[in-house]
């Protein structure tokens, strides 16, 4: 017989999860959300991203984002009577931690009879997916809320999620970076090659090969040096990219033994702030 469920997970939707990933998994997704030449949407759910990305190469489309509100989370944490372990996206990277632990709080004061944990998982993207996936089958699997934490946080601490951007220009469009650095960089035909390292929390750049080919060999050889010859858990993303994303995990799973491999196009709110082009991979090893 199947163990009694006792702790459902929540994510946030810069995880990019799709529905195939989570299956019959107790894991739930409140969606940020989306403004798009003045429309407002919830991510990934009133626009795809395919929709998206096709709408944002539009020349003079604007694009902002913001956190869910509590009220978003408080629904999804007062979905049913089981306790909830809440994963999010790096609080040094969104405001959707202190929503959530809004919510938690909005919660605890309404005297329901559960509990309500709220995880910063300090990653983004596939490596948030990854840590909810490893959560939400603990939790399958009977686990309480303690121990659908521990393997959160024991997966946080080993996730890494790495990335090569097409170009510099949305996120000089957003303020992110100088307009002088996007300019260089589109001369010199860079392709700047970023990571989030487990527990960091923060985007950090690695190198800056001059093409994208380039780019793809160093995060290879990323991989095998933060994993070396352990299986792994992976997940490819990309942002309107799906024939680059499938040929780096073709190459993925030549080098590599992948006991987890899945593939995923990043959400509208993540592709707002990087624009076309983004491909990227998350992994760990148990």
């Amino acid at each position: 017989m199947p163990k009694p469920l006792l702790t459902r997970v929540v994510v946030d939707s810069t995880s990019s999860l799709l529905p195939e990933h989570i299956g019959e998994l107790p894991l739930s997704v409140v969606p940020l959300q989306l403004m798009l030449n003045g429309e407002s949407y919830e991510d990934n759910v009133h626009l795809t991203a395919d929709e998206f990305y096709t709408r944002i190469s539009v020349p003079g489309s604007t694009t902002s984002t913001s956190a869910p509100t509590p009220a978003a989370f408080e629904s999804s944490f007062l979905a049913d009577t089981t306790d909830v372990l809440c994963i999010t996206v790096s609080s040094r990277l969104s405001a959707t931690y202190d929503a959530a632990r809004i919510a938690m709080e909005m919660c605890e004061s309404s005297d329901f009879p559960k509990s309500i944990r709220v995880l910063d998982s300090a990653t983004a993207g596939g490596a948030q997916a990854l840590v909810a996936l490893a959560a939400a089958r603990a939790a399958q699997n009977g686990e309480t809320l303690d121990g659908v934490c521990d393997i959160a946080n024991l997966t946080a601490s080993r996730v890494h999620f790495i990335g090569v951007l097409e170009t510099l220009a949305y996120l000089h469009r957003g303020g992110r970076i100088p307009r002088v650095a996007a300019w260089a960089a589109s001369l010199l035909n860079i392709k700047p090659v970023l990571a989030i390292e487990p527990g960091q929390g923060q985007i950090r750049l690695m190198a800056r090969p001059r093409s994208k080919r380039k780019a793809i060999d160093m995060i290879m050889d990323l991989i095998a040096v933060k994993a070396g010859s352990n299986p792994l858990h992976v997940i490819t993303m990309h942002a309107d990219r799906p024939e680059e994303a499938s040929s780096l995990m073709e190459q993925i799973k030549k080098r590599f033994e992948c006991v987890e491999a899945l593939a995923a196009p990043f959400t509208p709110v993540i592709g707002a702030h990087t624009g076309p082009g983004l491909v990227g991979v998350a992994f760990y090893h148990d």
